[in-house]
């Protein structure tokens, strides 16, 4: 009988313990790829292991953006990891879905009836924003041109935004004329305007939750101010709202705020999917409240992926999978999932502002009513409280807790304050747990002095 001899075909590594492999004996390539490859098992454990010195996302109550989602959301993700959201003709049914969200953000944000409203995905909130500003600057451009009147100095004014705007004027040569805080104010007051509006103005941004406070600009009032401008100097100056964080939560917990396309002054609304929206990282969404109001030279038809595709984007290719997991939560939760967990968030969020004023040395700037589920608060007596915000934030870190201290914007930029956010996943328990921390925070930083003194350039959170 003839004898045969069988080949190894298991991988190299096979049956070594992923801490006895050569690759997990040294240190791992930081500038150059590796000659040759290595087991996926031990590869992954390696990162995996790496990885664990990031922050606990449950605790990070630093951030926006969601961190918790359930199991159709991942399997539906894993599905669509090959789907290119720009490739329109070869993922029809994936751009037919993009365009359902967009319709029903469109009637969440109450569009008029009987007009065709227009809108995309984007990478997030800040690519959105930017597509608005965009649009304002041209429709700005081509009436000041139709007029014959110089269109070389435009401006956009607003309150203490996000960093995507000082990004867009910056990028797209344009002045920000960013209204400084009033004492006691925490955004941008209708009666400012005034001041900062002229001819050249491209349009005036509200935000809808305040990335450093949390509570909502006053729309209906800042538009109520513009129209007056309008009738006393004939500045006809759109209203941008930038809703990355409450265009989720407003029409679920306060419907009777009217910010939103029933005020016939806002051209356009941005938001984040991937916020308060409840999908995964990767989407935001902008619409405009007529088509008309997105000028045609902004949008590219492109033929060679297959079909012919309009796109208004800052990038091209991007995944698909997030805006499918959009619309699966819209499908799953509804309205009435949406305002449940909306609500639950936001008792929490007041469970914590009481707890927190009961706690003595703090201020609160925001309960958590009215706006998003979140509280900012401040020390009562900076000078004298024995330690500074900076000083909490660096004691709550070492039990994992993520919370932001941060001066507020110009003029108020004495004021240091602290922002916790509460998430969908973010639980009254861990809050709770959260409280008790705070507490022997302060205790033990009254109890040692602190050797360094805290002041306003020390690093805080740019969430």
């Amino acid at each position: 009988m003839a004898l045969h001899q069988t080949k190894d075909t298991r991988p190299e590594d096979a049956d070594t313990d992923v801490f006895a492999s050569a690759l997990s004996g040294q240190i791992l390539p930081k500038y150059r790829i590796p000659d040759d490859h290595s087991s996926s098992e031990v590869v992954y454990s390696l990162l995996h292991n790496e990885l664990l010195l990031d922050g606990n996302a449950a605790q990070n109550l630093a951030t926006f953006c969601t961190t918790w989602s359930d199991d159709g959301v991942h399997r539906l993700m894993n599905e669509c990891l090959d789907k290119n959201m720009i490739d329109k003709d070869e993922y029809p049914q994936t751009a037919e879905i993009e365009a359902r969200c967009v319709n029903i953000l469109a009637d969440l944000w109450n569009a008029p009836s009987g007009t065709t409203g227009t809108g995309c995905s984007t990478t997030g909130s800040s690519e959105a924003a930017m597509l608005g500003g965009l649009a304002l600057k041209w429709r700005w451009r081509a009436r000041r041109t139709a007029e014959g009147k110089p269109a070389d100095r435009p401006n956009l004014v607003c309150g203490p935004v996000q960093i995507c705007w000082e990004k867009f004027a910056r990028y797209f040569d344009v002045e920000l004329r960013q209204v400084p805080l009033e004492p006691g104010a925490t955004g941008l007051r209708p009666h400012q305007l005034a001041a900062h509006v002229d001819e050249s103005t491209i349009g005036v941004v509200a935000i809808l939750g305040v990335t450093y406070t949390c509570d909502y600009e006053p729309v209906a009032e800042l538009a109520a101010a513009l129209d007056r401008i309008q009738e006393e100097r004939g500045w006809d100056v759109p209203l941008h709202v930038d809703a990355a964080s409450g265009g989720f939560v407003a029409p679920f917990l306060h419907p009777d705020v009217v910010w939103d396309f029933r005020l016939p002054r806002v051209a356009s609304i941005n938001t984040s999917g991937h916020k308060y929206g409840l999908a995964p990282l990767g989407v935001g969404w902008i619409v405009w409240r007529t088509a008309d109001l997105l000028p045609a030279e902004l949008v590219f038809d492109v033929d060679y992926l297959g079909g012919d595709m309009p796109t208004f984007a800052l990038n091209f290719s991007r995944p698909g999978g997030e805006v499918i997991a959009q619309y699966y939560l819209f499908l799953r939760l509804g309205r009435a999932g949406y305002r449940r967990v909306q609500q639950a968030c936001a008792d929490t969020a007041q469970y914590l502002a009481r707890e927190i004023e009961g706690l003595g040395p703090f201020t609160l700037l925001y309960d958590g009513r009215g706006a998003l589920p979140a509280v900012s608060y401040t020390l009562t007596d900076p000078a004298g409280a024995g330690f500074s915000l900076y000083d909490l934030s660096d004691r709550l870190r070492m039990r994992g807790w993520q919370v932001p201290s941060y001066p507020l914007p110009p003029d108020r930029e004495e004021t240091v304050i602290q922002r916790v956010l509460i998430r969908h996943g973010v639980t009254r328990d861990q809050i709770a747990l959260l409280v008790e921390d705070i507490r022997r925070s302060v205790a033990h930083l009254r109890s040692v002095p602190q050797l360094v003194p805290a002041t306003p350039s020390r690093s805080g959170f740019h969430h």
